[in-house]
């Protein structure tokens, strides 16, 4: 486990009488099994400015509109290879490039020519050190055999200070070959032993709508709870509202209890 993360347990296990409340803030008793010990563990990656639901292009969006906006993009992963589609709407320019493995289910579904489309072995990404200013990684860690060394070379790749971003499974049903699901505070932990810095989490669509989708045949009455709130969440959405809880408390109900969740990562300056 990374050493920030062990370090925030550490804390966790040795309060006896006094911690912070998710529900008040007021000073109470906790136990490790209490919703305030995700709260301790997660607080630094939680934001506070909204709890809507998202998905990766949600950082897309802020990055590439920021006034230091990517200019080499790697889509790790890239399956159709659609991503170049939303990073050229903010910068026709944009030196986008895509990898993946060639068996790829998604891959084989490729019918485009106009980007530039790498295929690398799944495990060592075929381009040197500091080569990206991001990095874009959109449902790819649960398939992927190594997540740990799927997140090294991410940093291998990254320039000091570049951008990691995407989305990952938490309670999904298995799905195009995935492997693993990920809760936050596992992706925190892997990421940081690979030398990348958590700054957000954001939950996405909620962890009940996906196994009734999935359970059901995935209908297409189920689309677009992608995008829009899914039911879940818009239940966790009027308890914050009828309790009073601010957005950073909404986000962590919704992140433990998410399908799946959007992260923003930076490699560390070294």
């Amino acid at each position: 486990m990374s050493g920030e993360i062990a370090r925030r347990l550490g804390r966790l296990r040795r309060t006896t009488s006094a911690g912070r409340s998710e529900e008040k803030g007021s000073p109470r008793r906790i136990s490790e099994a209490d919703d305030p010990s995700l709260w301790t563990l997660l607080e630094p990656y939680i934001p506070n400015d909204h709890a809507g639901q998202v998905n990766a292009t949600y950082f897309v969006d802020r990055l590439m509109a920021g006034p230091d906006a990517p200019r080499r993009v790697l889509d790790l992963g890239c399956g159709r290879g659609d991503s170049v589609d939303h990073f050229r709407r903010h910068n026709p320019d944009v030196d986008w490039i895509g990898v993946d493995i060639a068996e790829s289910q998604e891959v084989q579904q490729r019918r485009r020519s106009d980007a530039t489309f790498v295929t690398y072995d799944g495990e060592r990404v075929p381009f040197a050190g500091a080569s990206f200013d991001l990095v874009y990684s959109r449902q790819v860690l649960e398939h992927v055999p190594d997540p740990l060394g799927h997140l090294r070379e991410v940093a291998r790749v990254l320039r000091n200070g570049g951008a990691f971003i995407g989305s990952t499974s938490q309670l999904e049903p298995y799905h195009s070959m995935s492997l693993w699901n990920f809760t936050p505070v596992g992706f925190v932990a892997l990421a940081e032993g690979a030398g990348l810095r958590v700054l957000e989490l954001r939950p996405g669509i909620d962890g009940v709508t996906l196994p009734m989708r999935t359970f059901l045949g995935r209908p297409p009455g189920f689309d677009p709870w992608w995008t829009a709130d899914s039911p879940l969440n818009q239940a966790i959405d009027e308890w914050g509202r009828a309790t009073g809880r601010r957005p950073a408390l909404v986000n962590l109900r919704k992140l433990h209890m998410c399908g799946q969740f959007a992260f923003h990562a930076v490699r560390e300056v070294t």
